[in-house]
């Protein structure tokens, strides 16, 4: 029996080849959407109007073949396989939108034959063996399909309807530009102008803390006056007669001991590692997915999987991957002082290796690619070293994961005084066992976020301390901060969090917030070539565009700025997949809503806004060998850039990376710009670590903080 298998992605292809062997016949990959929807002008029939190109939901928009790339190439060629086949097994991701990349092809061409679903959601050779022994009719999957239809043409009545309309209604007569509205990106809008007003409206308030110096028997340290909870002392009346009573008091302490264990990070999912790529190095989102995909499929590297990855756990079965990776990777150079010892499994939710975790998630979590370990060290050497400081990051993560509970004794010591009365309170922490947090280093910035704590003396409860020198600190109340590209994707992840409607919250947590990590990155570059977001620096900011933009839809349209929105999306799609609505009642239903959102825009109608669309950039360009000028592209424009290295690499601390030579430099520039709070208190740790003097100016001049980091890290 001839059988077609249409995978997603090439590589999805090669590992079930290995996999599977000859048990069937030709494997084709998809490579991603070879189809299309249309595009209006595209369409004969089915508009209301021009204003507002509003498709009728019983005329769906048609579906046309992609032309850019080789997709052609690859329509063509899953074609003439049909032609030949007997049976098709889907191979693509088991999600909504693996389902309807498989599923539309086979409606494209009318294949009418017997078809099977693969689900997998890990490419090893257990799992992938496993996902051929047990083929579902792909019959059972219709409801994902159609729900997936819903959402995509829902998006594309409701983007471009609402597009066209908001720029034909809201735009100034004259004004350039084009104002983009999308059920992701208008929310997106939304949370950084959030922020932004909450920074503006922000006002200051002082308050007071009352720091003083205990003396034991043992030594001195360091106590604090601990108020309630989220009780600040805003009166300094009060607080200088906290401090005159604390002048050499008298009295005992309360001491408690507690043995603790903190178990390593989860593993990176792709918003975690743009987040974590935006607070160390100041990467976008674009620039840490871009040099992701490279490690995953650039030519002769390879060494991570696949990096659009939606969760942060592994397979059971990939438990069985971990001696070769982990031994391999303390052959290198930056892990070869690990001493591993037998690594260490940590299954469920609570640990890294979780089937559960993994139901109706199409990509585990991303690191290192166990196919390509026998020369690995060869692949290093084909690596920038932006790639070298990412591969090295995904690495420390997965060793991590796999090492001892980090012990550590944690001492709380309190002290009570009278008239007032109040508590000063001291903490200190002593390690016990490093454990994972030997891959990072005792000056890496913990992982974990917690706060550094003081060394204590050896203590007693109930022994007699004296408080001396107390004093008085002054202290501001702080805006929240701005977004970065990687704060900005975990807000959108955690939107949630932007929501009241209890049902609409949890569903977004379902939904792991709006858009998804392979969309996200995208939608914020969009934003900014709308000249609706900008970068300030790392920061992202709203432009006064963007800010007038929201303030109008919050007024007239909230539906378009809320991320509840996409939630009430989710849940629709939800019972088309559970068979309790037809999808095309569905797409009626937002097609209508799109419908009432264009009403009231054309009543704002009359050049509100004054949006101008910045200069485009010229396009980088390279030429062949005796051809004409060309775009840079694809793989043409990396290796473009391999030649011609940036002369502006990014920041980076001699231990952000496992190899020495990755360490890169930046030249000085004249634009003097802040350092982080990471950087400025990795930078206080570093300095007490090593009894080092701080710099002039090294918290408030990036260039100095960095430099401090790159001589000392």
């Amino acid at each position: 029996m001839a059988t077609l298998i249409i995978t997603e992605k090439t590589s999805q292809a090669k590992d079930l080849r290995a996999a599977l062997g000859n048990r069937f016949g030709q494997i084709l990959p998809a490579e991603g959407h070879l189809l299309r929807l249309a595009e209006p002008d595209e369409v004969d029939a089915g508009w209301k109007s021009w204003s507002c190109v509003l498709l009728k939901p019983d005329g769906l928009y048609p579906i046309r073949p992609a032309a850019q790339g080789n997709k052609p190439a690859k329509l063509k060629a899953i074609g003439a396989a049909l032609k030949t086949c007997d049976q098709v097994i889907l191979a693509t991701d088991c999600d909504r939108e693996g389902q309807l990349i498989g599923q539309e092809i086979l409606e494209h061409f009318g294949y009418r034959g017997h078809v099977q679903r693969a689900l997998f959601t890990a490419q090893d050779p257990k799992t992938l063996q496993q996902a051929f022994a047990s083929l579902k009719p792909n019959r059972e999957l219709r409801p994902l399909y159609e729900a997936a239809v819903a959402r995509q043409q829902s998006d594309q009545i409701f983007n471009l309807s609402l597009t066209r309309t908001a720029t034909k209604t809201l735009l100034a007569p004259g004004t350039r530009g084009v104002i983009g509205i999308g059920r992701v990106k208008t929310p997106t809008l939304g949370i950084v102008c959030l922020r932004e007003l909450e920074i503006r409206n922000f006002r200051s308030e002082d308050y007071f803390e009352i720091v003083a110096t205990a003396n034991t028997a043992g030594g001195a340290f360091e106590m604090r006056h601990a108020p309630p909870a989220k009780h600040r002392i805003k009166d300094r009346a009060h607080a200088e007669a906290i401090c005159r009573a604390a002048a050499n008091y008298r009295g005992p302490l309360g001491v408690s001991v507690e043995h603790c264990r903190q178990g390593p990070p989860k593993l990176f999912d792709l918003p975690a590692l743009q987040k974590t790529c935006g607070q160390r190095w100041g990467w976008t989102a674009d620039k840490t997915l871009s040099i992701a995909q490279e490690l995953y499929d650039g030519d002769g590297k390879k060494l991570i999987t696949y990096p659009r990855a939606e969760a942060r756990y592994l397979t059971e079965n990939q438990t069985g991957d971990v001696p070769a990776i982990t031994t391999a990777l303390t052959r290198l150079r930056g892990f070869a002082h690990l001493d591993l010892g037998k690594p260490v499994i940590r299954r469920g939710k609570q640990g890294h290796f979780c089937d559960r975790a993994l139901e109706g998630v199409s990509h585990h979590a991303v690191v290192p690619n166990v196919n390509v370990l026998d020369d690995l060290e060869q692949r290093l050497t084909r690596l920038s070293d932006d790639e070298k400081r990412l591969f090295a990051l995904i690495c420390r993560s997965y060793l991590a994961a796999v090492m001892p509970d980090f012990e550590y004794r944690q001492t709380v010591v309190t002290l009570k005084i009278a008239a007032p009365e109040a508590e000063f309170r001291a903490t200190g922490r002593i390690p016990l066992r490093q454990g994972w947090k030997a891959v990072y280093g005792a000056a890496e910035p913990d992982a974990a976020g917690g706060d550094t704590e003081q060394t204590l003396p050896p203590l007693t409860d109930g022994e007699e301390a004296a408080l001396t020198e107390p004093r008085v600190e002054d202290k501001r109340t702080q805006p929240p901060p701005r977004y970065n590209e990687g704060t900005l994707i975990d807000a959108m992840q955690n939107a949630w969090r932007f929501v009241e409607a209890p049902a609409m919250r949890e569903r977004l947590k379902e939904a792991k917030g709006i858009g998804t990590p392979a969309t996200r990155a995208e939608i914020i570059k969009g934003l900014k070539r709308q000249n609706l977001l900008a970068a300030d620096g790392k920061l992202v900011v709203p432009t006064e565009a963007g800010l007038q933009l929201f303030e109008l839809l919050r007024g007239a349209a909230p539906a378009l700025v809320d991320p509840g929105t996409t939630a009430e999306w989710e849940m629709q799609l939800d019972a088309v997949v559970t068979g309790k609505v037809d999808f095309r009642a569905v797409i009626d239903g937002i097609a209508a809503e799109a419908g009432k959102l264009i009403s009231v825009l054309r009543e704002r109608s009359g050049g509100a806004m004054r949006l101008q669309m910045p200069a485009a950039k010229p396009e980088r360009t390279h030429r062949r060998p005796g051809g004409p000028l060309r775009p840079a592209r694809g793989a043409s424009a990396a290796k473009l850039s391999r030649r011609r290295p940036s002369t502006k690499p990014e920041p980076a601390s001699k231990g952000e990376t496992a190899y020495p030579e990755a360490a890169s430099r930046r030249p000085a520039t004249s634009r003097r710009q802040v350092p982080t709070v990471r950087m400025v208190a990795y930078a206080q740790k570093l300095a007490k670590a090593k009894n080092l003097a701080l710099p002039p100016d090294y918290d408030r001049d990036f260039q100095v903080c960095r430099g401090f980091l790159d001589r000392h890290g």
